[in-house]
């Protein structure tokens, strides 16, 4: 799934290309994707409408229009692919025309979603964007927001960072980084952690967000590679996907927590609730 990084990367290429454009037409080919109007208000609402910003807010991008925010979430496999007159892919679901040019939502598995609102709507305070915690580059985000969660919760420490409604954006191969610099064994307990590991929860958080967001993120798929743009931060992985420590030599483990891969170092990060 694309995390923060990949998101911020896919938000800064669209901006790029469609902005200033204005929808000419519209072509729903599944109308799953479309989550809170129908496919025709859909339609009759954005044609018209110029692109003017794009914005994200943890994994969700916020495109803003003329008269509506379009909030999309790639979920698993979604794409923008910014096209001319390329045939359509069978996994091409939403397409936004231009003048000469077209919006291409793709998506393999089809689990991706688009909401649309009013510009006068309050869309922080609304569902899907509601529901999110603070992201590591907001304001307030520090030991004492971290804390009031985790002094509750006796959840593993890894299952509880993967929680949007706490950390927005933070997901499955930057959790493993992050506990890995900090020197938190995945599986301990959230509410054994003392102070000084919560702020460096904190701090490695904005370190390895701004280093992968640097460099395009870790995997990107979500537009055209004739932008040549990678995920070049795969290739700064300290312990997700790798096989040796790279502060002890020691063989990487790999266990399942809450059902995600997850990759740390037994010496370095030492569980002490066994």
């Amino acid at each position: 799934m694309p995390e923060l990084p990949e998101v911020e990367t896919v938000r800064t290429i669209l901006e790029k290309n469609i902005i200033n454009k204005t929808i000419k037409d519209i072509n729903i080919r599944y109308s799953n994707i479309i989550q809170n109007v129908t496919d025709d208000e859909f339609m009759t609402s954005l044609i018209g409408q110029t692109f003017i910003k794009m914005n994200r807010r943890g994994k969700y991008l916020i495109c803003e229009l003329n008269d509506y925010y379009l909030i999309v979430h790639l979920r698993m496999e979604g794409k923008f692919f910014y096209m001319h007159n390329e045939p359509l892919s069978s996994h091409d679901h939403i397409i936004f025309k231009f003048d000469n040019s077209e919006l291409r939502y793709n998506d393999t598995r089809k689990f991706g979603t688009m909401h649309l609102f009013k510009r006068d709507d309050d869309i922080y305070n609304i569902y899907p964007l509601n529901k999110l915690g603070k992201e590591p580059f907001d304001d307030y985000f520090d030991k004492d927001y971290l804390k009031k969660y985790f002094i509750k919760c006796s959840k593993p420490i890894k299952t509880t960072l993967l929680d949007q409604s706490i950390i927005a954006g933070l997901g499955n191969i930057y959790v493993d980084e992050v506990l890995f610099m900090s020197g938190i064994h995945p599986m301990e307990k959230t509410n054994n952690l003392n102070d000084i590991q919560i702020q460096s929860i904190v701090d490695n958080s904005i370190v390895v967000l701004n280093k992968a967001i640097k460099l395009g993120g870790t995997t990107i798929r979500s537009f055209q590679s004739s932008h040549d743009i990678t995920g070049r931060f795969q290739n700064e992985l300290l312990v997700h996907t790798k096989k040796y420590c790279p502060n002890c030599s020691t063989n990487i483990k790999k266990i399942k927590v809450g059902g995600r891969g997850t990759y740390y170092c037994e010496k370095c990060q030492l569980l002490t609730n066994k």
